[in-house]
């Protein structure tokens, strides 16, 4: 693969064979970014378990102590004072039918989704348009709830879902460039400790594989990830 020139001297900051503390990690990877925009930085964590056993499946929530850096847009399945807990709670959208009515035209102006339980009779005929999304609302997820004030509160706070790709890695944004090292790590390592909580009782072996470090347009930074072995 052919990189551009701020890439290829941002990567000279890197030594390929390393595994960095993830303090000096995280100082590097605000060092390599030179795009013009302010650039998120992502966790990508690989792990040793099977995605295709029930059993082996790891997804979550944790709330990042100093946020995202993204205005998150929220839209909730309530009705009655659910739904005006919501829409005071700062949600964007707040529905029951019209909401399902708009998704199903293509209305697909939010980053998160979150519905009541009694919702969910309702939600359930939109898995096919927010599952592969990754908006489809989860009990797991912290996305089903009665407390969608609360939920609403989180998601605009900061909190981020994590959950297996078919490959048995983790993404997860954690911040912006802007944020600086010593907040970026703060997020990571509360990333990291709900990963590790999360490991399944079922898995035999080495739980955590890798984890690298990348901000959007920059080059990835290997974490030592020893200390995070369970």
């Amino acid at each position: 693969m052919k990189h551009g020139k701020k890439y290829n001297e941002s990567a000279k900051l890197i030594e390929k064979t390393k595994l960095y503390d993830s303090e000096e990690a995280f100082d590097i990877a605000v060092k390599s970014a030179t795009a013009k925009f302010d650039e998120t930085v992502e966790a990508h964590i690989r792990l040793g378990v099977d995605s295709r056993h029930a059993d082996q499946q790891v997804r979550g929530a944790v709330v990042l102590p100093n946020g995202t850096g993204k205005n998150v847009r929220v839209a909730v399945f309530a009705k009655g004072d659910a739904a005006d807990a919501a829409t005071a709670a700062g949600a964007e959208i707040v529905g029951a039918e019209d909401l399902l009515a708009q998704v199903q035209g293509g209305m697909m102006d939010f980053d998160v989704c979150i519905a009541a339980p009694d919702m969910m009779g309702l939600v359930g005929r939109l898995g096919k348009v927010l599952g592969p999304r990754g908006l489809m609302p989860s009990p797991k997820a912290g996305t089903v709830t009665p407390d969608v004030a609360k939920a609403v509160t989180e998601a605009k706070a900061g909190k981020i879902e994590y959950r297996l790709d078919k490959t048995n890695i983790i993404h997860c944004p954690i911040g912006k460039v802007s944020f600086g090292a010593e907040k970026l790590q703060e997020n990571f390592e509360t990333l990291m400790d709900a990963i590790v909580k999360a490991k399944p009782a079922a898995l035999k072996g080495q739980y955590i594989k890798s984890c690298v470090v990348a901000t959007t347009m920059g080059p990835g930074v290997k974490i030592n990830s020893n200390k995070y072995s369970v």
